[in-house]
């Protein structure tokens, strides 16, 4: 997805807000749509655009490191997604496991 314009995060509204949260046995990541909702809603944007996982993942992913770039704290849930990436960008996506992991 390419966006014509950066997308401004209105003042009122944090990366905390989405209150990201993940599964420790799914790994399925949740998080309040409603911030989401209201990005979109300044940046006059359909909210369905980023409701496709790499839209979501992509928003989350410059949204946050803009969060960090201002002085943000850091997100645990956020970072690990970020270190997957990574992972799967170097090893390949097969070769990755995703969410924290258990030994057995």
């Amino acid at each position: 997805m390419k966006l014509a314009k950066p997308i401004e995060i209105p003042v009122d509204i944090s990366f905390e807000d989405l209150q990201l949260s993940r599964d420790p046995v799914t790994g399925v990541v949740a998080f309040d749509l409603e911030p989401i909702e209201r990005v979109c809603e300044a940046n006059d944007i359909d909210a369905d655009t980023f409701l496709t996982d790499d839209n979501i993942g992509a928003l989350l992913s410059a949204w946050y490191q803009a969060h960090r770039a201002s002085g943000g704290a850091p997100d645990s849930v956020q970072e690990q997604l970020l270190a997957e990436v990574e992972a799967e960008e170097e090893f390949g996506r097969i070769n990755v496991q995703e969410g924290p992991g258990t030994l057995q």
